[in-house]
Formats: C-alpha cells, structure tokens, sequence
C-alpha cells in the first residue's frame, strides 16, 4: 500500500499540465501513487502525459464524463492510506505529500488541512486560515467555517471512503463542495498546517473569472450540503453560515456576468433559498466579519444588483 494516492483529473489543461505532473514528481515522500485520469481531452494531455515513465503513474483514459465522475473513477482505483485530489493546472509544493501525511499519521488524523497560494497573474497571494486544534466537526463545529469547502489542499484517510456516500456529486457544476462536508462530518479527528503548500493557479479559464448559466448549479449544491448538515443539531448555526457564504459569494460573482437578466434571475433566486432557509440569515456570524458596507451589500438583494450592475458596466467600458 503507498502512504498517498493523488488523483489527478485531466481535461484540456496541456498548458499546465506538465507543471502539475513535475510538482507531484518531486515530491519528498517518495512512497506515492500518481493516478491520472484523461477525461477525453481534445488538446494534447494525452501526450504529455505518455512522455512521463515514472512507475509510480498510472493513467487512466476514457471518454468525458465531468469532473465528478472522474474524481470518483480515482477514488475507486487508488490504493494509498491517503487520498489527495490535485487539479491538472495546479501544482503542489515539493514538501507537500510528506508533510501532510507526517502530520495524518502522527497525530491520528483523518484529513489534514493547510493553507495554500493563489497564482495570480501578478505573483502570489497567500490564502491563509484560523489555526484549531485537532477534533472533530462535533468537539468544534466552527471548523466547518474556517476551511475553505474546495478538497485539493486536503488529504483524507482512505477509510473514508468505504462509506460509498462520500463521493462527488456527478452531473453538476461545484460538485465538490458537499464532498469536502461529508468528509468533515464523518473525520473522528481533523488537523491543520500552517503553512501553504499547495498551489491554485487562477488564469483565463479559471472557475474565479468565469461564470455562465451553469452557476445555478450553485443552489442545488448548496441545498445538498444543507440537508447533509440539517441532520445534525450542534450544526445548525454553522449550516446556516455555510449557505450565507456560499451564495453570498456567488450573488455578488455575478458581476462577471453580462446579461443582466441572467445575472438578476440568479441573485433573486439565491435570496429567496436564503429567506426561506431561515428568515433571520442576515444576522449569522458569518457576515459580522465584513465591514458595514460589504455586510449591507451581500445582504441586500437590491444592492448586490447594482453593485454587480454597475461592475459589469465599468468593466465593458475598458
């Protein structure tokens, strides 16, 4: 059994791919697996990915079927104690493999969580979380709250998965959201590195600038996280928290977004899942962390319009 699988799903990334490939490469710990998976690329990541012998690989191709079918097809073939999920145009820090897995296996834990760098196009910024001691969601429910929702700076304990729930959602946008919750739900202990070691580059294709109509996808993610948490009572405030930030987020994204009708029939949704899921909302914790005016805006539905309005319109003047 190697101490780390990592599990690569590859769809037209050939610009960054061999970037991705090299920082997993040379990793520290040596004891790897390297599963990557070509989701029916149409540009060259196939070859690319051939050009690489290394025995600790194994590839896997198939015909497109998403992201989430994907990820699953890897977490089913992976042999490792720990699984890790690295997106093809990310890559790793050397260190990275070696120092999650010492801090998994010395203090017992069942995910392992560290900061990580956004690569934008001017450099680096470090996106960085409160640090807390190992527990659990149910010794700690703000955990759910002070990690990000995305699962590649993580890795997560391959008995975890014996449960077949704990998979991607298939067949919609952001489907890994409600995996990472699940995994958090069912973790006896969680820990935390404070230090970045893994890399998430943002570019012209990235998730972070662009939206399309598939972004209410969103909802319907958020409405299975909700219902995942709804079955846990000490979680009640947190998953409220955590429907609050996702939406928030994603109504005030909208300002990418240039049809304006498009764009304000996603806003006006999100507020009334919002309203209905609990009429107090714009009071929770969450939001008490930005400053007066953010909070007004992201709890404001006509607000969030015209500030996305307004945005959008500046940004088409350029």
């Amino acid at each position: 059994m190697n101490k780390v699988s990592i599990i690569v799903p590859v769809y037209n990334t050939s610009k960054y791919l061999n970037s991705c490939i090299k920082s997993l490469l040379h990793q520290t710990l040596k004891d790897i697996e390297i599963i990557l998976i070509n989701d029916g690329s149409t540009d060259d990541s196939e070859s690319i990915i051939k050009k690489y012998k290394d025995k600790r690989i194994k590839y896997i191709s198939k015909k497109n079927e998403g992201i989430g079918k994907t990820r699953n097809l890897g977490i089913d073939t992976a042999t490792g104690e720990y699984l890790s999920f690295i997106d093809s145009d990310d890559y790793v820090e050397p260190d990275f493999c070696e120092k999650m897995y010492e801090k998994a296996t010395k203090d017992k834990c069942d995910i392992v969580i560290c900061d990580y760098y956004e690569d934008h196009f001017e450099g680096l910024k470090e996106i960085k979380f409160p640090t807390f001691k190992d527990a659990s969601l149910k010794e700690n429910p703000d955990i759910l709250n002070m990690v990000n929702l995305g699962p590649c700076n993580k890795i997560y304990k391959k008995s975890l998965f014996k449960n077949k729930e704990n998979r991607f959602v298939e067949n919609l946008k952001y489907e890994d959201a409600p995996l990472v919750v699940k995994l958090l739900l069912s973790a006896k202990k969680i820990g935390k590195i404070d230090e970045c070691l893994a890399h998430y580059v943002i570019h012209e294709n990235s998730e972070t600038t662009t939206r399309d109509s598939r972004i209410f996808d969103i909802i319907k993610i958020t409405d299975i996280m909700v219902r995942d948490l709804k079955k846990h009572d000490y979680l009640q405030d947190a998953m409220v928290n955590i429907a609050v930030m996702v939406l928030t987020d994603y109504t005030i994204q909208q300002r990418y977004i240039n049809d304006s009708e498009l764009r304000n029939k996603f806003i006006d949704m999100a507020f009334q899942y919002l309203d209905e899921l609990e009429p107090t909302w714009k009071k929770c914790s969450y939001l008490k962390k930005f400053s007066w005016l953010k909070r007004k805006i992201k709890s404001s539905k006509i607000l969030t319009k015209v500030y996305c309005a307004m945005y959008n319109k500046k940004k088409g003047e350029k």
